[in-house]
């Protein structure tokens, strides 16, 4: 697979959490809410484990226990945070810790209808045996429903008020209804114990499908912060890096100074933007964790395949450049600006790779104006 997803990537430590635990498990949950938020941010020695648990979301633990706890109830879960925090991640780490199953996803978009949040029909089916559960195609939330597992659902924002208020039946009632089977036992799917549903959504698509009150109701809110604690955040982006890594089968080492570079250069464009008076004076970029990961990674990938599998400052400045230059010449302007306002002089002042970084920078600037 490319990309495996959490309960099969770390089967091996969920299986071993299932062997151990003594915990009380809600509903038909795989693992009790203490080994869950164990298998989410790690384990300590006061947790008394034979073997280490590595963490793989960085956050505030009070996030993740607040999730875990909200889906222990009747309640729906809503992951809210601009992009790049980890929303998803999260919500398929804890899909894959309670049930094992993180894959029960819809993802919304403009174009998401009802069907996608319910169910459809198999047309040929249909023609040739009428409408019955066999002619139903279920979607992965009503699967999600008669399973007792954790469906989810990405980009709630992003989905149309229909759907939205689709949602509300299922989250208030734990039934849908198929009245196209008319009268009969078969013509509702309830929910089985232990279903729930976790949905993020992005900050930034505020006004976009604003969610109903009604709905609203029904969610309990968890919002993620931007992570601006730089010892967390290279914690994350040095993580993130070694599984992408991994998958390259790149064997390369990504020197501190570097990093260092990467975290600090991000954090000045953040306060830039954070000090900007209009939308024109700010990087369309979200300037998150994630869009660092991405220009990471773009670094190390042309260090392998075009240069000499040693990554190098004035690589990582192209990549930086390349990223988040997005619209011509607003962000040109911006980065140039930065570069000639921060760069120029942290590199007089600081030397080490500073000065191969500006140059870097500088080169990329030139050829994208």
């Amino acid at each position: 697979m490319l990309r495996a997803p959490a309960e099969s990537k770390y089967a091996e430590e969920l299986d071993y959490l299932e062997s151990i635990d003594q915990g009380h498990k809600p509903f038909s949950w795989r693992l009790s809410p203490r080994m869950v938020r164990i298998f989410v941010l790690g384990s300590e020695r006061s947790d008394g484990l034979d073997r280490e648990i590595p963490q793989k979301w960085f956050g505030d633990r009070s996030f993740v226990e607040r999730s875990i706890v909200t889906l222990a109830s009747d309640r729906g879960l809503l992951l809210i945070g601009d992009p790049g925090t980890g929303k998803s991640w999260l919500a398929e780490l804890l899909a894959a810790a309670i049930c094992r199953n993180s894959t029960m996803v819809v993802q919304g978009t403009a174009g998401t209808t009802e069907d996608h949040i319910k169910y459809s029909w198999n047309v040929s089916m249909v023609i040739a045996k009428g409408q019955s559960r066999e002619s139903m195609i279920p979607s992965p939330i009503m699967t999600a429903m008669e399973k007792g597992v954790i469906g989810r659902f990405e980009e709630l924002t992003r989905s149309t008020s229909d759907v939205q208020d689709a949602l509300i039946s299922i989250l208030s009632e734990k039934y849908v209804s198929i009245p196209e089977l008319g009268e009969g036992e078969d013509n509702i799917v309830f929910a089985q114990p232990g279903f729930s549903i976790i949905a993020t959504a992005n900050s930034r698509d505020r006004g976009v499908n604003d969610l109903s009150s009604a709905l609203k109701r029904r969610f309990n809110f968890v919002r993620i912060p931007v992570v601006t604690n730089k010892k967390s955040e290279a914690e994350i982006v040095r993580f993130r890096t070694t599984e992408l890594l991994r998958r390259h089968q790149i064997d390369l080492d990504v020197p501190p100074t570097l990093l260092d570079i990467l975290l600090q250069s991000f954090a000045d464009l953040r306060a830039g933007a954070a000090s900007a008076t209009s939308d024109d004076q700010k990087l369309e970029s979200a300037l998150s964790t994630a869009e660092q990961i991405g220009v990471l990674e773009d670094a190390i990938l042309h260090s392998q395949f075009f240069g000499d599998s040693t990554l190098r400052a004035a690589t990582l400045a192209s990549s930086l450049v390349g990223s988040l230059a997005r619209r011509t010449p607003e962000d040109l302007a911006i980065l140039n600006k930065y570069w000639h306002g921060v760069v120029e002089p942290r590199s007089k002042k600081d030397g080490g790779e500073w000065p191969e970084f500006l140059e870097g920078g500088r080169q990329a600037i030139a050829t994208l104006s």
